[in-house]
């Protein structure tokens, strides 16, 4: 009896042995197959971050080669103006400073930021003779000249961008007045477009104190004086107000 059951527990002892041998394995194996799947995760992940970095990197040679265009197509239209380049670069800048300060959100300020320089890309249509002329132009020539609002929104018409688009809003909306008296469409108050109501007023400014064909540079004195005055008129007030507001950054 005593040797039965002796062999009946070295049996069980066996088959436990072994049960517990192949538990072992399995989990050896189960301990394997995760330490493969954490260096596959990790593995991934690295790839998965080059590959972040590469599409910032190439988003920003994009945006940069945007802005590079932008620049260059700008150019073009007065392209006989040594001060046009500087200009450009001054509205870009300051408009994107008006719309922070305006509190509108960071998109909408890139957005001005790369847009502004378009405002007067319907210039390409009007004869150098006008554009160049020094002194006063005729009420004919003035004509002309205002013709530039809607070639520009003609030649930035039908684009999915969101950039784009707005950049024809401000090229047709950017010498609308306040007061209605403005054009081409006389849009008076609100119903013009902010970035146009934002552009108008950083326009101003910089025509004022640069020195154009037809005009010798204001002092800041008095450009700011025609400014004030304007507030209401030409200008929308909270613009004014918030241009007045941050002035020495501007000037800065």
């Amino acid at each position: 009896m005593e040797s039965g059951k002796e062999s009946l527990d070295n049996d069980q002892l066996i088959k436990y042995a072994d049960d517990l041998a192949r538990l072992y394995q399995s989990e050896k194996q189960k301990s394997k197959d995760l330490e493969e799947a954490n260096k596959q995760k990790l593995q991934y992940a690295k790839d998965l971050n080059r590959a972040f970095l590469d599409l910032k990197t190439s988003h920003r040679k994009l945006q940069e080669s945007y802005l590079d265009t932008i620049y260059r197509l700008a150019i073009a239209t007065e392209f006989k103006d040594e001060e046009t380049g500087s200009h450009i670069q001054r509205m870009s800048k300051y408009c994107a400073l008006l719309a922070e300060k305006l509190g509108l959100d960071s998109r909408t300020v890139e957005n001005i930021r790369l847009t502004a320089p378009m405002h007067d890309i319907g210039k390409i249509g009007i004869p150098d003779a006008i554009l160049l002329k020094k002194g006063k132009l005729s009420n004919e020539e003035f004509e002309i000249i205002k013709t530039h609002t809607i070639i520009g929104a003609k030649i930035l018409d039908g684009s999915n961008s969101e950039i784009l688009q707005m950049a024809q809003q401000i090229t047709i909306s950017h010498h609308e007045k306040w007061n209605g008296k403005g054009y081409p469409y006389g849009l008076a108050g609100k119903k013009i477009p902010l970035v146009g109501r934002i552009v108008a007023l950083v326009d101003v400014f910089d025509a004022l104190t640069s020195e154009r064909p037809y005009k010798k540079a204001y002092s800041l004195k008095v450009a700011l004086d025609i400014i004030w005055k304007e507030r209401g008129h030409h200008f929308d007030p909270r613009i004014v107000d918030v241009f007045f507001d941050n002035l020495d950054k501007f000037r800065k």
